[in-house]
């Protein structure tokens, strides 16, 4: 358990020194959040329990697993509302961010990474993220063209068969 919390930090510390990458999360850090909630919620103080949710929506936003992420993104979405601060806001905009961006939904994410941008404009982490979300629908546009393109020489090679064949018979 102390080597996945490592790798966790490891990795939390890797995108804050510059590396261009948004961290992942596995199972075993999610469920240590788990259980940080839970005993937050049997007995502590409700400033403790929001504090552990957070730390569990961040882990759940950055799994490879689509489930965690789509319930990281619910518990945000309900989250949003009771924000205490705009600091606290722009935190939840942006795991939100995240959660839109690993669950394929890049327009979602990029408007609110934009949101997030229009609180701080200096704000690393969004720009980071902003420029993930622009590569990828850059990377999948490309992508699009090409299955396109491949699609079109395709039917034109048939139909310049079917001409050619036709051509033949008369």
């Amino acid at each position: 358990m102390d080597a996945k919390i490592g790798q966790f930090f490891d990795s939390v510390g890797s995108f804050f020194t510059g590396s261009e990458k948004i961290p992942w999360c596995d199972g075993d850090v999610i469920a240590g959040c788990e259980r940080e909630v839970k005993e937050a919620t049997d007995s502590g103080p409700e400033d403790r329990k929001k504090e552990c949710l957070m730390r569990l929506s961040w882990a759940l936003v950055h799994s490879r697993q689509t489930e965690d992420v789509q319930r990281g993104i619910a518990m945000l979405e309900a989250a949003l509302e009771d924000s205490a601060s705009p600091l606290q806001e722009r935190e939840k905009i942006y795991l939100l961010a995240v959660g839109c961006y690993r669950s394929g939904d890049y327009s979602k994410s990029r408007r609110l990474v934009d949101r997030c941008i229009e609180m701080q404009a200096d704000w690393r982490q969004a720009l980071v993220l902003k420029k993930a979300i622009e590569d990828k629908i850059t990377k999948d546009g490309v992508i699009g063209i090409g299955i396109a393109a491949t699609a079109f020489g395709a039917v034109g090679l048939i139909a310049g068969g079917i001409i050619a064949a036709m051509s033949r018979k008369k």
